[in-house]
């Protein structure tokens, strides 16, 4: 069968499925948001489990069963379902979160990432022009995004959210198995899409026991590179697995182990230029992020009377390759081809020793330890038949006239806790504090640069000079940084949560590679500096959590200001597009977050996930505004609105025999890439600058459950939006725009054995 018909028939059972389901009655869907059938979702976002209800955070959290039914497979899903969230998609391995507005172009080139993303207690989110792991999501205990800053528990990264990913620990009741396989097809570009999820559940005592899980994703492209001829280039083949070993010999010990290995090897980047035509991009090369990740944890857990002592060990090898065509930078006429190839190492040990519930007093008190060793070599290089047409001679065999390298090594030593008072049944009264010393080592390696553009562009021929660049060291200054929270929490009674927090978080300082350099191109243009120093940032925030009728009606409403001084930028040397970190001025960001479910009646749940932001340049200098291009009032690069309406019905034929309808309707707004004015020229405005669309996604599900089978169909983008989703703020590339991925047709099958 070939694909259109194979889609054809997709559609066919698609339409022919949905009205003769949702005749038929039964039990209802019990899911993270729903919560209907009294089931309550329980988060460990404090570092102790707890009802999500009580939490005094802004909180989505999402089952595994969840993740299943809507296809979310990786951090893209999880941002269009959470309020307040956009995730900002240049290729896959090389994306960013942005929560709360807290972001200044989306893609934050040589900064801390705004939003620390975690697998189990090891962030994954690097610092740099590297790559980012998207782990794999089949068989995880749970996924919780945290809005606001998460300093006083999760660290510096998470300066305005943090995304959690937690794994699921064997199970040493019995053996478990199941399977999930998703096969899609998307009928404009004609390419298949196949994803394959295995789990085995094996408990070798009643103490002992392993799980281990397997995944593969060969998913052909939707986008067409005119420059290498390639239809379909953004391809994606990603596989690995992980597993945990879990020792328990006695109630208060357990001895937890992982171990994860993932190759992730998209075949070209997934931005185009609209003016090409639908769906088509231009490089000469194809654009890789690729990335090799072994990650491992233990952790230790000791119930002592009256406290639990948690000990987590973990250690991550990420090796990339950031290869990229820059010819956009000079359109198209000079060729300029970067190859990075980067080497992450990231240790980090946390021991932390949480109370038990039901004291007066709860509290939580921990040190944390990280070292992360970036290492990077890299090269600049033209083409040798560039090099031939225009007489240039001097470089080597394959026309590098940029050589670079680098070792950075980073540390964080940092004590925390919180302590919560109990003034009463109903109130409550939080303080969270956390210290940090941080401190960074940069060793440059020997290399060399040349007079390449000079020639290039002013036309100029014979030999190149290459000029060494001695190997140096540059031992940063320790720097040391304070993060606090205060909450107020008031339970009236246990469906009704009222809090409010305020609460502080920051970025670790940035330290420019290329620091003190002089353009080549034009020597009058600004030095690059030394970097940025930490930002600052306070939120205000006000919540309400609460649940009516049986749970038939629940609500999660967060009201906050955000204040952001000393903002961290990505800037970029005009003559040159040479990129690095300064600091600027100061932001503020309002903005209300709901997450509101309503069973009218029973099988059925109606919601709203939705936020709207209001983030913008508050105050910038003259000087600060040269560098960056940044105006006061300008909008940060976040939309006003953004949620989704989702509705499920769920039926059941009788004999074992159930199903679901699902529909999820999205939608973000448009916002702006980065600053409006030229850095370096206040007044011009920036050629670069622009806007995304506004867009509405489209996506269903319907699916039938026999016994330990589930057969679901599924169609997302129903309405094909083309809708650009992000763009690149930078002249590097070519082709700066992230478009929505076209309708797609396909069936997941999950076995449960």
């Amino acid at each position: 069968m070939n694909r259109l018909a194979y889609t054809a028939s997709l559609l066919a059972l698609f339409v022919a499925a949905s009205p003769a389901m949702a005749q038929t009655a039964g039990q209802s869907q019990t899911s993270a948001t729903s919560d209907t059938s009294g089931d309550e979702v329980v988060v460990t976002a404090t570092r102790r489990s707890e009802r999500l209800q009580d939490v005094p955070i802004s909180i989505t959290a999402f089952t595994q069963a969840e993740l299943t039914q809507k296809g979310i497979v990786g951090t893209e899903g999880i941002a269009r379902e959470t309020p307040g969230a956009v995730l900002d998609h240049r290729s896959d391995n090389n994306l960013s979160v942005t929560t709360r507005g807290i972001s200044t172009n989306g893609y934050q080139a040589g900064l801390q990432s705004t939003t620390t993303v975690y697998l189990d207690d090891l962030p994954l989110t690097t610092i740099g022009n590297s790559v980012t792991l998207d782990p794999s999501l089949f068989d995880v205990e749970r996924v919780e995004f945290l809005r606001g800053p998460q300093g006083t528990l999760f660290g510096s990264g998470s300066l305005s959210g943090a995304l959690r990913i937690l794994t699921r620990s064997p199970d040493l009741s019995g053996f478990d198995a199941s399977a999930l396989v998703d096969v899609g097809t998307t009928p404009d570009s004609n390419s298949l899409r196949q994803r394959y999820n295995a789990m085995i559940n094996v408990p070798l005592s009643s103490t002992f026991g392993v799980r281990a899980v397997g995944f593969y994703r060969d998913e052909e492209g939707y986008i067409d590179n005119l420059g290498t001829g390639k239809k379909n280039s953004n391809a994606l083949n990603d596989w690995g697995g992980r597993l945990i070993a879990l020792w328990e010999p006695s109630d208060r010990l357990s001895v937890r182990l992982m171990g994860l290995y993932e190759d992730s090897h998209p075949d070209d980047a997934s931005l185009v230029t609209p003016s090409l035509g639908d769906r088509k991009r231009y490089s000469t090369i194809p654009d890789l992020y690729t990335s090799e990740s072994q990650l491992y944890n233990a952790t230790v857990d000791y119930q002592f009377n009256g406290a639990r002592l948690t000990s987590s060990t973990s250690y991550g090898y990420q090796d990339g390759n950031f290869d990229v065509d820059l010819g956009g930078t000079f359109g198209l006429t000079i060729p300029f081809y970067l190859f990075d190839h980067g080497i992450w190492k990231t240790f980090v040990q946390e021991t932390r020793l949480v109370s038990d519930p039901g004291g007066r007093w709860d509290w939580v008190a921990g040190v944390y330890y990280l070292h992360r060793d970036s290492w990077l070599d890299g090269r600049e290089t033209s083409t040798p038949a560039y090099l031939s047409t225009h007489s240039i001679t001097g470089l080597p065999a394959d026309a590098t006239f940029y050589k670079f390298g680098s070792d950075a090594k980073s540390y964080e030593l940092a004590g925390f806790g919180e302590l919560t008072y109990h003034l009463s049944d109903t109130l409550s009264l939080t303080g969270g504090l956390r210290y940090g010393k941080y401190d960074t080592t940069i060793d440059t390696f020997a290399g060399y640069n040349s007079a390449y553009f000079t020639y290039a562009l002013f036309g100029l021929s014979g030999p190149l000079a290459l000029v060494p660049n001695a190997a140096a060291r540059f031992d940063y200054p320790s720097a040391a940084k304070t993060s606090w929270k205060v909450s107020l929490t008031y339970e009236p009674t246990r469906d009704l949560t009222l809090y409010t927090t305020v609460s502080t978080g920051y970025r670790t300082p940035v330290y420019n590679a290329r620091a003190g350099s002089v353009s080549t191109v034009d020597p009058t243009d600004l030095v690059i500096p030394t970097g940025a120093s930490s930002d600052d940032l306070t939120n205000y925030e006000f919540g309400l959590k609460g649940r009516w009728f049986d749970g038939r009606v629940t609500a999660n409403l967060a009201l906050y200001h955000i204040d952001w001084q000393n903002l961290q930028v990505q800037a970029n040397r005009v003559s040159d597009s040479i990129q690095f970190a300064t600091n600027v001025g100061r932001a503020a960001s309002d903005g209300l977050e709901a997450e509101v479910t309503w069973a009218p009646v029973e099988h059925l749940v109606l919601g709203l996930n939705g936020s709207l932001n209001n983030a913008r340049i508050t105050e910038v200098s003259a000087q600060e505004a040269a560098i960056s291009g940044a105006v006061k009032g300008a909008r940060l690069a976040s939309p006003h609105v953004q949620g989704s309406l989702f509705g499920t019905y769920s039926y059941e034929f009788g004999s074992g025999v159930g199903g679901f309808t699902s529909l999820q309707i999205q939608h973000v707004s448009s916002f702006p890439d980065g600053f409006p004015n030229t850095p370096g020229k206040p007044t011009v405005p920036f050629a670069l600058y622009d806007q995304t669309d506004d867009y509405t996604l489209y996506n269903m599900q319907t699916g039938l459950t026999f016994g330990r089978l589930t057969a679901t169909l599924y169609g997302e983008n129903l309405g094909n939006s083309r809708a650009v989703t992000y763009i690149h703020p930078e002249a590097f590339v070519y082709s700066r725009y992230a478009i929505v991925r076209p309708r797609t047709f396909g069936v997941r099958l999950g076995y449960q054995f």
